[in-house]
């Protein structure tokens, strides 16, 4: 079939309108993980045991960039809903891609944590308390309603089979647990008494509800593996999700023992101090088991051709929060295994950022990554 580069309209037709934000329409949730998964170089870097010269420099450069990615992709996002909100729709629809909604949550989170920690460095501490409290207010109610809503449609609209069960199932109901760790921040910086022990407490609780939520989920989704072998080559990297709410439930209780001193009575206090330890230590066990496991399962699905997807950024967040976790534990226990584990750790998250980063910019430029998913 031959057509004319320039075809005449017909009397009495006006063609339709070329659509907006053509580069957006496929932009999904999905991309929130690049922004999760820099704002961790940066909040893991800030607290690691062993520090160089240049070390926070860099880690707050990091964090700077975490923002500006928020900051666009908040933007492309907007541009989705408004000028495509049919393939918005198709997306909360998709049980493949409505849990990535999760991923907001987290991405407003980890920037605003990391706001705190290394971002006061170059506004300042009133303007990164205040940073901070945005976000953090906006990614916990987030966050909450992703918790709800993605298991309600999954319920109600999606039509899901067992062997379509994946890790990527965690992603809303860990969101609250990414508010319980980066909540204590703001902590220091309430009026004494009834605010500080209500945002330490309303942490902890969304601590409980993301941990038990996961508890109910992990089953289903080993249960998926061994009764169904190994995830699609593409999916396989979204194993290491699972590291998510291992590493950052280590770190939420590492962190409420550190705010806990002076917030609550003194019985309580050490009680958050010993959980800290009696939790951390067995979950941060599980979490290098499943490290292993996943990771050979990632070399397996490698050599049988697995290439690039937005999915490989499952290997820096979850590993981010087990650094965290580790020097959590490094800190409450003195043990130096804990300080090696932490260091370890992070220079596979750095190794494992770097090429995430490299491979979106080429698909960016490309244009593959933001073509239509082949069916």
């Amino acid at each position: 079939m031959v057509t004319t580069a320039h075809p005449v309209a017909a009397a009495g037709y006006a063609p339709a309108p070329l659509t907006r934000a053509p580069a957006a329409r496929h932009l999904g949730p999905n991309w929130y993980a690049a922004v999760m998964g820099t704002a961790v170089i940066a909040n893991a870097g800030a607290t690691l045991p062993y520090r160089f010269t240049g070390l926070r420099t860099a880690c707050t450069t990091v964090w700077a960039l975490s923002f500006v990615l928020l900051l666009v992709l908040l933007a492309a996002r907007t541009a989705h809903w408004i000028h495509h909100r049919d393939q918005a729709r198709a997306h909360l629809l998709d049980p493949a891609v409505a849990p990535f909604y999760g991923c907001l949550s987290m991405a407003l989170l980890a920037v605003g944590g990391g706001t705190l920690l290394v971002g006061e460095d170059w506004i300042g501490t009133p303007a990164a308390v205040a940073v901070d409290t945005v976000l953090f207010t906006l990614g916990t109610a987030v966050g909450l309603a992703a918790a709800v809503a993605v298991p309600y449609l999954m319920v109600v609209r999606h039509r899901i089979s067992a062997d379509q069960a994946s890790p990527v199932w965690l992603l809303p109901v860990v969101a609250p647990m990414v508010s319980a760790a980066v909540g204590p921040l703001l902590v220091p910086h309430l009026p004494a008494g009834q605010a500080q022990q209500t945002l330490l407490y309303s942490c902890f609780a969304m601590f409980g509800l993301s941990l038990l939520a996961t508890l109910v989920m992990l089953p289903v989704i080993f249960a998926r593996l061994v009764t169904a072998g190994p995830l699609p080559l593409a999916l396989t990297p979204t194993l290491f999700l699972v590291l998510g709410p291992l590493g950052q439930s280590t770190t939420a209780a590492n962190k409420f023992a550190d705010v806990a001193p002076g917030v609550v009575p003194a019985p309580l206090e050490g009680g958050f101090v010993a959980f800290a330890v009696l939790y951390g230590v067995p979950v941060m066990g599980f979490a290098l088991m499943w490290l292993a496991l996943a990771g050979s399962l990632v070399v397996r699905a490698r050599r049988d051709g697995m290439g690039f997807a937005m999915t490989w950024w499952a290997f820096t967040f979850p590993v981010g929060t087990c650094v965290t976790g580790a020097e959590g534990l490094g800190r409450h226990t003195g043990l130096l295994f804990f300080d090696w584990l932490a260091t370890g750790l992070f220079v596979l998250l750095v190794a494992a950022w770097a090429v995430a980063l490299v491979h979106t910019l080429r698909g960016v430029v490309s244009g593959r990554l933001l073509a239509a998913p082949r069916r």
